[in-house]
């Protein structure tokens, strides 16, 4: 991705786009940041994991750079005429394409669009202290309860600690953070890893960072093993809310009662979504719940658009 020509680093890839999607955020995915909005998804060649279960390795591990080119004013100008309300750096590492990601972050702030990042984590300070005030939220993605063992084995990730520093970092910068855990069946789910994990967010995030536990499926080099049990899931979740932790999700598996949000006083179902669709608003203009009056934490407002068609551009 970078070359040392002369003694500078450049970015081969710059305005190389290898995906490009228009998605609801909920999708990316975001349950606490501007709830009903639409990004437009960008992404490059290239990874700095080696995921053995990557579901977008026709991407992520390319041997040679391609893509369309896409300059950071005709991406920005492409999601105000798709009508988003933010851009996304995802489907690849955003960290591997950096530079891009902030000059096009820059033009979109101008533009009055937000800008999210679905990343590893895997950032350094400096990477973090460039992208405040220009990255609005992340969402961070451990694999298999963040343990060390599995990052090692699976992810080619020799330590899970620098990932858990960018986490802090983040927060620090002001940037609204998420998580979420693929639990891996079989190879990564261990509950004791999503004791400890669940107990880190707790104690160093707070307990009010929304969690998602995510469904894996079988792809690449781990097509072997089943896709996630629901009661895995479930049992992930119970752990995190024995744990303390508010807002405990179980994503990518459509229909369950655990991709809606929950008061954390009452229990009222405030936030209630189908999929990536949100289908009823329990909140009041504070986002305050219209039950008991708690305030949820969400970052920004409902934005109501209704479903849209989602449009594939690359």
């Amino acid at each position: 991705m970078r070359a040392n020509r002369d003694g500078k680093l450049y970015l081969d890839n710059y305005g190389l786009v290898a995906a490009i999607q228009l998605d609801p955020i909920e999708k990316k995915p975001f349950f606490h940041f501007m709830p009903g909005s639409y990004v437009l998804g960008v992404g490059t060649s290239s990874c700095n994991f080696g995921c053995m279960f990557c579901q977008n390795h026709n991407i992520s591990k390319d041997k040679e750079i391609k893509g369309y080119e896409l300059s950071p004013e005709e991406l920005v100008g492409m999601a105000i005429e798709q009508g988003a309300q933010g851009l996304a750096f995802t489907y690849n590492e955003p960290a591997i394409f950096i530079e891009y990601a902030l000059d096009a972050a820059k033009l979109a702030h101008k533009k009055g669009l937000f800008n999210v990042f679905v990343t590893n984590g895997y950032l350094t300070k400096e990477a973090i202290e460039q992208m405040k005030g220009l990255i609005d939220a992340a969402v961070v993605d451990f694999k298999g309860n963040g343990s060390e063992k599995f990052a090692n084995k699976y992810m080619a990730v020799p330590s899970v600690e620098p990932i858990k520093q960018a986490l802090v970092e983040m927060k620090h910068a002001g940037i609204h953070v998420e998580i979420t855990d693929l639990v891996v069946p079989q190879v990564g789910d261990s509950l004791e890893d999503c004791d400890a994990l669940t107990k880190w967010i707790r104690d160093t995030l707070g307990k009010d960072t929304p969690l998602q536990f995510i469904t894996f499926f079988p792809d690449y080099k781990m097509q072997d093993l089943p896709p996630t049990p629901y009661s895995t899931l479930l049992k992930h979740w119970q752990v995190a809310k024995k744990n303390g932790l508010d807002y405990v999700y179980i994503g990518n598996a459509p229909g369950n009662p655990y991709e809606s949000t929950y008061c954390p006083r009452c229990g009222a179902k405030v936030i209630e979504r189908a999929g990536f669709e949100i289908t009823a608003w329990n909140l009041d203009e504070h986002n305050r719940c219209k039950f008991c009056g708690e305030e949820i934490k969400i970052t920004g407002k409902h934005v109501e658009l209704g479903a849209r068609d989602i449009k594939v551009f690359y």
